[in-house]
């Protein structure tokens, strides 16, 4: 299955089927019941999701956003589920999908925790990058999000982005 960016893959509190992700970037958002949007995962190629229902079913918890042109197979959950009662071994499969997305948040608290701004800033930057390359951050997500991934206000991500662009201008 192919999305364009901006695509929905899923929404919140729908039930549905595990998808594993070939190529491109979902962000997973929650909408709070003020209607407010808080972005509380990336998530990458090779992963299967949603992480929750990996061994058993759940709704979904958040809505996936396409934040780049994606490849997606859907893995049909009842067929998943009866695999996994008649190949117990393919819970090691899942054990290492949990385990690499426990590193990559792992990654993320480092980021978090960070002394300075520009250094939470620079590290999730450089975090997109191994992923997208040549494409900003700034492409993909607002000053909000941004912030909501490492923990600062909009205003604080704005100047922070504001100071790299001045820095860039005037080492040309």
């Amino acid at each position: 299955m192919h999305l364009h960016k901006g695509d929905i893959l899923f929404r919140q509190g729908e039930d549905g089927p595990l998808y594993r992700i070939k190529s491109g970037l979902f962000k997973i958002v929650r909408l709070h019941e003020d209607g407010s949007l808080f972005l509380f995962n990336i998530i990458v190629p090779g992963e299967m999701i949603p992480h929750h229902s990996l061994i058993s079913p759940m709704s979904y918890h958040g809505t996936a956003i396409a934040l780049t042109d994606c490849e997606v197979e859907v893995v049909h959950a009842a067929g998943w589920y009866r695999q996994l009662n008649e190949q117990p071994a393919q819970y090691r499969e899942i054990a290492a999908l949990l385990q690499d997305k426990l590193r990559m948040m792992q990654q993320r608290i480092d980021q978090l925790t960070r002394t300075t701004p520009t250094d939470k800033l620079e590290q999730l930057q450089h975090w997109f990058a191994s992923y997208l390359h040549d494409i900003p951050i700034t492409d993909l997500l607002t000053q909000d999000e941004i912030g909501q991934l490492i923990g600062l206000r909009r205003e604080t991500v704005n100047r922070l982005l504001r100071a790299q662009a001045k820095q860039q201008k005037d080492s040309l």
